[in-house]
């Protein structure tokens, strides 16, 4: 079997520094429900696919996985697609006044989406988005441009 065969994703699990201060920033400005807490672990609900936080220095003493050196750029980005472009927008002023740094206001994409970008303690880029009207489109699509001329 492959494993993109599988039925779905069941767990995004972030590596973070300070488990403490994950939890502390998810429950307090994320308003995400802790489901389970363990040394160096915590698991919050979420409707479809569990969101794990995994201290770095308890992964590597466990499981081996190395502590790396920062590097820089982003390895991940965890995207929520919300109903409407009218929800980033309200979600985006809820987050901001609760004291979540965005790299911008909400704005339309090329891609068709309204997206706001924020990023957790540990520098993991969060994407709030919904589809503009016509949903995803084709904006990859090179024939598309050419005819139209967009």
């Amino acid at each position: 079997m492959s494993l993109a065969a599988l039925k779905r994703l069941t767990d995004i699990c972030i590596l973070v520094e300070d488990i403490e201060r994950t939890v502390a920033f998810y429950t307090g400005k994320l308003d995400f429900t802790l489901r389970r807490r363990a040394e160096g672990f915590a698991d919050f609900e979420m409707p479809g696919v569990t969101l794990a936080a995994w201290e770095i220095g308890h992964i590597n003493e466990h499981a081996g996985v190395p502590n790396l050196p920062e590097r820089a750029g982003h390895k991940a980005c965890v995207a929520v697609e919300l109903p409407g472009p009218g929800d980033v927008d309200r979600l985006y002023a809820e987050l901001h006044a609760r004291g979540v740094a965005f790299e911008r206001p909400p704005a339309d994409y090329i891609w068709n989406a309204r997206c706001a970008y924020f990023y957790d303690p540990d520098g993991t880029v969060w994407e709030l988005y919904a589809w503009l009207d016509g949903g995803p489109g084709d904006y990859h699509d090179p024939d598309k441009h050419a005819k139209t001329g967009e």
